[in-house]
């Protein structure tokens, strides 16, 4: 059974200057404990509940963490994260980094007796977390898998996030954060996704009605409303930055690394990642694949990531 695992870390002073007061760090183990240790970050949507099934459904990448399947939890142990800040925890910095991000990973592996894990596996702020945490600590990491991001954010990324940050702030201006939340993401998901993709899936030949509804906008109003009851602004705050503020130098990363980029992907271009491998002073891979799903690719292509995986996981011993 999955079981949760921690470490407290008291007044937790940043990077850059901020304090996460009585920080305490939140993992969840799954699968066979006495197998080699694989770690799995997501977005800042994401959490340590990676292969919850049953009637919650929490496991945000259950389809391809589970028993038999391409990482499989007969064979590997789990670790699932909890970014900073937590969503439980009452102090919220206003700055924070990938780098603060890598270094309560490593404080929970060291307090749970793990000084060394198989592999990293991250997607988007994750995938850039695991290129932080191999940066910092090579010798307690002997492979990485990056999916969906890159040593560095891309410019329009930048300012689409400015943005969505600047929605939020002038929401809680107003004592009405949800709504800013609400807009932020409304934003956000037309930069996770591709036009072709919307094009495919929407109907406009409806709009004649008065007042007239877009089915487009009534489906990112219902993820914004979604997000806004998932996280709160000055979370949502920091962890957007903290994406902008991501820089990592390539050179200095020896750890052997699988990237995976959706050629789609608008927030981690293909441009950015090739530049990782090039730069990469390790051995490294890309694997690239097509999708209209963008940079939301690694929650939808399950079909076209698992059998990379599959084998990536296989050369794990």
């Amino acid at each position: 059974m999955p079981r949760d695992i921690r470490v407290k870390l008291g007044d937790n002073t940043l990077q850059r200057g901020c304090v996460i007061k009585n920080d305490e760090v939140m993992g969840r183990v799954y699968g066979n404990e006495d197998g080699p240790v694989i770690v799995i970050m997501g977005g800042i949507s994401a959490s340590r509940f990676v292969a919850d099934g049953g009637r919650l459904n929490r496991g945000w990448w259950s389809t391809l963490v589970r028993h038999g399947g391409p990482i499989d939890l007969n064979k590997f142990a789990v670790i699932g994260l909890d970014f900073a800040p937590s969503i439980e925890s009452e102090s919220r910095p206003k700055s924070i980094t990938t780098h603060d991000q890598a270094t309560r990973l490593k404080e929970l592996l060291l307090f749970n007796k793990i000084s060394n894990v198989s592999a990293i596996i991250g997607s988007s702020y994750g995938g850039m977390t695991a290129l932080a945490f191999a940066h910092d600590f090579p010798n307690m990491v002997d492979n990485i898998c990056i999916i969906g991001a890159a040593h560095k954010p891309y410019p329009i990324g930048v300012a689409w996030r400015g943005i969505q940050r600047r929605a939020v702030m002038l929401g809680l201006e107003a004592g009405a954060p949800a709504k800013g939340m609400k807009l932020a993401r409304e934003l956000a998901m037309t930069t996770y996704r591709t036009a072709e993709e919307f094009d495919n899936r929407f109907n406009l030949s409806e709009t004649q009605r008065f007042p007239s509804k877009f089915d487009i906008c009534e489906y990112l109003g219902s993820r914004g409303d979604a997000f806004a009851d998932l996280m709160d602004a000055e979370r949502f705050l920091a962890l957007s930055e903290s994406i902008d503020l991501h820089n990592i130098e390539p050179e200095l990363i020896t750890t052997p690394a699988l990237l995976m980029s959706a050629t789609s992907d608008q927030l981690s271009p293909l441009a950015n990642v090739r530049e990782l491998r090039d730069r990469l002073g390790g051995v490294s891979e890309l694997f690239t694949f097509t999708s209209l799903y963008g940079h939301d690719a690694f929650l939808k292509e399950y079909d076209a990531m698992a059998p990379r995986l599959l084998k990536f996981c296989q050369s794990l011993g």
